[in-house]
């Protein structure tokens, strides 16, 4: 599994959209791109966090930014999100895990001394050169966005 580090080449990302369209993290190139990842699709953790970045997401986009949320949710799943919430950016399909792999954010985690694979809820800034610019570990749903602004002060 990867361990990516800030000034490292973003990985890249070929993967459908909520719509079945595919989607390359090099079509973003000149754009900074907030890459998100999440657990699960209509979680409240996950709802609260989707928002923040839909509350924001026309002043993040003045500031240069696409905003993309990656989860192993599927097609159907995103859509029901997305038209629930509207969200107003693009939710990528990970099905097979490998965005989640290549990214090192599929780890193991414990829920009431319970032991599963799952998805870590992490946040990569990505530069206009597709580098990673920043990488947020301990994201704060409610202030996703803020957390992002006060890094690239």
């Amino acid at each position: 599994m990867a361990t990516l580090e800030v000034g490292q080449k973003a990985p890249a990302i070929t993967a459908k959209n909520q719509n079945g369209e595919s989607i390359s993290l090099s079509d973003f190139m000149g754009t900074k791109v907030i890459l998100y990842f999440y657990p699960k699709d209509n979680t409240p953790g996950c709802t609260t966090e989707a928002c923040n970045f839909r509350d924001n997401y026309q002043s993040l986009k003045k500031e240069g930014f696409e905003i993309i949320g990656v989860s192993i949710d599927g097609e159907a799943s995103h859509q029901k999100f997305i038209s629930k919430h509207e969200l107003p950016f693009q939710l990528l399909v990970d099905e097979d895990q490998k965005i989640v792999n290549d990214y090192g954010v599929w780890v193991e985690k414990n829920m009431y001394g319970k032991k599963y694979m799952g998805t870590a809820r992490t946040t990569f800034v990505i530069d206009e050169q597709g580098n990673i610019a920043h990488i947020i570990k301990k994201v704060d749903n409610k202030n996703a966005s803020q957390q992002i602004r006060d890094l690239i002060k």
